[in-house]
């Protein structure tokens, strides 16, 4: 029903930059909320960065100051520009997406495949 795309993500140096993309589709009537959340070996999967219908965002205590998280209404998109990175930021990054599909009252939750980012010197 609907599909979420990951990229952007990949290997940087300790203090470096990038930025990941997400863009929703599919039968999508509304989205209420994005979301980053991401999952290191051994560890669970964290919140890390999440952006509601009204422009709210809420950040893991670990990555305020340092991630921005935006979305592109237009496009279905939301964005998880991520600076001064370290290596425990290390993990798959998935993105989320609350929605409701058309012909359906109810929300859902949707899953990104998940993309690798890698931060080591």
């Amino acid at each position: 029903q609907v599909q979420l795309v990951e990229s952007g993500g990949g290997l940087v140096h300790p203090g470096g930059s990038l930025r990941l993309s997400c863009a929703a589709s599919g039968s999508i009537l509304r989205i209420n909320a994005m979301g980053w959340y991401r999952q290191a070996p051994g560890k669970q999967r964290e919140l890390v960065a999440r952006i509601i219908s009204g422009g709210t965002t809420i950040y893991a205590d670990s990555v305020k100051g340092r991630f921005t998280i935006s979305r592109d209404n237009a496009k279905n998109t939301v964005y998880l520009q991520m600076s001064s990175l370290k290596p425990e930021d290390t993990a798959v990054y998935y993105c989320n997406a609350i929605v409701n599909v058309v012909g359906n009252r109810d929300e859902y939750n949707f899953w990104g495949q998940g993309t690798q980012v890698t931060v080591s010197s």
